[in-house]
């Protein structure tokens, strides 16, 4: 199998550079925190300076938390795309914005490079079971070439337009994601509010047409107040402020992802950034002077 370098080990890279591991994959690795890379060393990669992975292998994946940081990464003077041989292709799976990854296209495409923006969508559960959604920009034979790594690691991988147009996705899926936890919260505190019991009202329309994937994944964490993040409220936060800042680019009035933005920067004020996204619940509760939780159980009468 082709020798891959992956840089970036957080909470999204660390389990998914393991299952392309685990499939047979030669990694070379990289990222800020030696104690990540070393989890991935026992495991059989090679950790790696930036440089030597652009010289020693033809495909690189990068997955960081902006992209300042992948610009960084690729285009410093010790960085991924100095070394890189005509005909490498670099795959960002980092939630950027759209110009971004244009950057960055244009940049590797000046060497003789290839480039698809590629950020996923599924957290931290999706990225351990291998169940992450790929919304890719570039061009096919591009995608053609990472689709079995995308098949490792994800269950679906789509080619949604040139460069730029997987950034798009994520951005609007961030949108439907994020306004669907506050959608969510402000629910459940109307339902403690009222009286009823948060639990039994999850119970009552989960089978219903408010049934969703966000309803079915975030709504049992805030009952239970279990915040540990699978998606940071500081990752969202970047993102939807991304989102801002594209559609103020295009000029296209989001006047619901504008308060939603304002909600995040209340919770990131009260020092909330580093607990999951299903804690936007607290902001609503605050307001209310409620506390969503619940002792009902699936299966109780």
């Amino acid at each position: 199998m082709e020798q891959i370098g992956f840089i970036g080990l957080g909470i999204m890279g660390l389990p998914m550079a393991k299952r392309l591991l685990e499939a047979g994959y030669q990694l070379l690795v990289n990222d800020v925190s030696q104690e990540r890379v070393e989890i991935l060393t026992r495991l059989g990669a090679r950790s790696a300076a930036c440089s030597q992975i652009g010289q020693e292998c033809g495909l690189v994946f990068t997955i960081l938390p902006n992209g300042s940081i992948v610009q960084q990464v690729l285009f410093a003077p010790d960085g991924v795309a100095g070394s890189l041989a005509p005909g490498s292709l670099v795959v960002d799976m980092s939630s950027v914005t759209p110009g971004d990854s244009k950057i960055c296209a244009e940049k590797l495409g000046a060497l003789g490079c290839r480039f698809l923006d590629s950020p996923v969508s599924g957290g931290e559960p999706g990225a351990v079971n291998g169940t992450l959604a790929f919304m890719v920009g570039g061009d096919s034979a591009d995608f053609e070439r990472a689709k079995p790594c995308f098949e490792v690691m994800g269950a679906s991988a789509t080619l949604v337009g040139p460069v730029g147009s997987g950034s798009v996705t994520k951005l609007a899926n961030q949108i439907i994601v994020n306004m669907g936890i506050a959608a969510v919260s402000e629910a459940m505190v109307l339902a403690t509010r009222a009286g009823a019991d948060p639990g039994r009202v999850f119970q009552a329309i989960r089978g219903g047409l408010a049934g969703s994937a966000v309803l079915e994944a975030k709504a049992p964490m805030m009952l239970r107040r279990d915040f540990k993040p699978g998606g940071k409220i500081s990752i969202n936060h970047k993102d939807v402020k991304n989102v801002i800042a594209t559609a103020h680019e295009l000029d296209v009035p989001l006047p619901l992802t504008a308060q939603l933005f304002e909600i995040m920067q209340a919770l990131k004020v009260g020092g909330h950034m580093d607990e999951d996204h299903s804690g936007i619940v607290q902001y609503f509760e605050r307001l209310a002077g409620v506390v969503v939780e619940s002792s009902y159980r699936e299966g109780e009468s």
